[in-house]
């Protein structure tokens, strides 16, 4: 089987992005987000919305709670998958199913680095919660969209590679 790559929509910058190379790699997109996004606006007219031997891609509407469209995907990844996430805890959890994520800035996220990373999201919002002010990020560019979709693909050709998908 191939991977599947699942985007969490809410406010993904690099949906269209993801879209291209899941077409490009020829592997299934589920985008999931909040049902009261238009997630459909992402999809082409000819874009097959049913399981095919190749690309195809679906929407995961969820409802309106916090970490809603998370829950969702954790339910449906697979081993070999690939999340496009902002959420370091949702990038962590997808890492203990052995399947991949990437964030929206094209970074890869390891089981090397994810405990520091939740560590320093834990830091921050301490911080937050005492008053205190934490940078934001930097402004997204153009090199974030490529740096993004390069990634996206190297990660897809590794799972294709490992053949981790047991189906």
């Amino acid at each position: 089987m191939k991977p599947t790559i699942y985007l969490d929509a809410d406010a993904c910058p690099v949906t269209a992005e993801a879209l291209a190379v899941a077409r490009a790699c020829q592997v299934p997109a589920v985008i999931a987000g909040n049902s009261t996004q238009n997630l459909a606006r992402h999809l082409r007219r000819g874009d097959p919305r049913t399981p095919t031997g190749g690309f195809w891609v679906d929407t995961l509407p969820v409802g309106v709670g916090a970490d809603a469209a998370d829950f969702a995907i954790m339910q449906e990844l697979q081993p070999g998958d690939i999340v496009v996430t902002q959420d370091i805890g949702l990038a962590a959890m997808a890492l203990g199913r052995r399947a991949r994520a990437i964030g929206v800035r094209g970074r890869v996220f390891t089981l090397a680095t994810i405990d520091l990373d939740l560590h320093i999201r834990h830091e921050e919002k301490k911080v937050r919660r005492q008053g205190g002010r934490t940078r934001g990020p930097a402004p997204f560019e153009d090199d974030d969209r490529e740096r993004f979709a390069a990634n996206l693909r190297r990660l897809v050709e590794e799972s294709l590679r490992d053949g981790e998908r047991e189906h």
